[in-house]
């Protein structure tokens, strides 16, 4: 479960939120572009810092401004598939993908049985040594979301996964998401501008205009 109090002052408004995300769901963060709510997921994936509040998951404090806690970002246990899926150009497939594991103890044996196993769920296993540049939208897509995902996560944070591809991809990439989320069984955040996606994917829904919740 997913607890969080969000408040940061940006240049334009004044941003502040407060919600709680169940184990099993999918939470749609919805507004306008500029509404807070990729600054809201770079806050609890420990990118940003909010100027108070609190971000609890599964019953562990990330961040609690009165008590001065701030778990840096890669010991939170959260996975984060960006808008521009932010691929190091310069790594392979495997490179890529491994990178998040290099955190852990984990013997690279069983390393690349992680990786070898997600990427191969995905459609993707046969391009572990080519190159971001060498892929299709779809395919940096699994990429990125096995990468996300190969830490074991117990959040997966999800900005406009889909804005960059064409409907086709978009609605397999969608269909598989869904089955991701049937099989792992953690929360999800998902922004998106796409009232179909909204619908397809959500359980639970914020509505920001300027940093402000307006309905859910």
């Amino acid at each position: 479960m997913l607890k969080a109090s969000i408040q940061k002052k940006l240049w334009h408004f004044d941003l502040d939120v407060t919600y709680q995300v169940e184990v099993g769901q999918v939470l749609i963060l919805w507004g306008p572009s500029g509404s807070g709510k990729t600054t809201i997921l770079e806050c609890i994936a420990g990118l940003r810092t909010p100027d108070s509040g609190e971000i609890e998951l599964n019953g562990r404090m990330l961040f609690n401004s009165q008590e001065r806690i701030n778990v840096p970002s890669r010991q939170r246990g959260i996975g984060y598939l960006f808008q521009n899926y932010a691929l190091f150009p310069h790594m392979t497939v495997e490179e890529n993908v491994r990178f998040g594991l290099q955190a852990q103890r984990i013997s690279p044996k069983k390393q690349k049985v992680l990786y070898q196993d997600l990427l191969d769920s995905f459609g993707v296993g046969h391009l572990l040594k080519r190159y971001p540049s060498q892929l299709s939208g779809g395919e940096k897509q699994r990429v990125a979301l096995a990468r996300a995902l190969v830490v074991n996560p117990q959040l997966l944070l999800l900005d406009e996964p889909f804005s960059a591809l064409d409907r086709e991809t978009k609605l397999s990439l969608r269909q598989q998401l869904v089955s991701l989320h049937q099989q792992w069984k953690i929360p999800m955040i998902l922004v998106t501008h796409d009232q179909e996606d909204a619908e397809e994917l959500g359980d639970i829904f914020i509505n920001l205009h300027y940093g402000q919740v307006i309905n859910r």
